[in-house]
């Protein structure tokens, strides 16, 4: 129930305007409660696995991503859902941000806001590298958005081969795109806000 629930709030919301993710949130758990700590556990699981899922995608796509994460300060891995529905659509997914030197896991989440005309469903895996703490850290307490513009950043091959095929999108933050057909040439991800999963952590 509540995964419909929150669903039908995201086609609503994306629909009549790119609504604050809190906020919509908030609507959903004033609709459907809480999760209990049961549901908690189960969606811990998921997103772990999940994120594995994507590091595991990345790594046979393009071995080198091992070598440059494991030496990074810290990575989070995102699964998405996006859906489209004739007007406008969405993207919702769930991730998890983990620091390489303390071991500390953050769970966050994403929302992402689509116009245009079409009809479909996608399933990518988005997996941004930090460089450094203080980057790490920004994208964890502060949270991530990317303008209208995004999605055509174009994919920059890194220091040398060190994050070939990733972007650089910002000083010490690097990011993977995979889509169905693999690495993605352009990053798809305007208007796209990234936040820690209040429920989970």
């Amino acid at each position: 129930m509540k995964t419909i629930v929150a669903r039908a709030l995201l086609v609503l919301g994306f629909v009549v305007t790119p609504v604050d993710a809190q906020l919509l949130e908030s609507l959903k758990d004033a609709i459907s409660g809480p999760p209990s700590q049961a549901d908690i556990a189960a969606a811990r699981q998921e997103v772990q696995s999940a994120a594995q899922q994507a590091l595991s995608a990345l790594y046979a796509i393009a071995p080198g991503a091992r070598r440059s994460i494991e030496g990074a300060a810290g990575y989070a891995a995102f699964s998405t859902f996006g859906m489209k529905l004739m007007i406008a659509g969405g993207t919702s997914g769930k991730g998890l941000a983990v620091n390489n030197r303390t071991n500390s896991q953050t769970y966050m989440k994403m929302l992402q806001v689509q116009g245009g005309l079409g009809f479909g469903v996608s399933q990518n895996q988005l997996i941004f590298v930090f460089t450094n703490e203080a980057a790490l850290s920004n994208f964890i307490n502060q949270g991530w958005e990317f303008g209208s513009q995004a999605n055509v950043s174009a994919m920059a091959g890194g220091e040398g081969e060190t994050f070939s095929g990733a972007a650089s999108i910002s000083p010490g933050v690097y990011l993977y795109q995979i889509t169905e057909s693999g690495l993605s040439a352009t990053l798809t991800v305007s208007g796209t806000k990234f936040f820690v999963d209040s429920d989970l952590n």
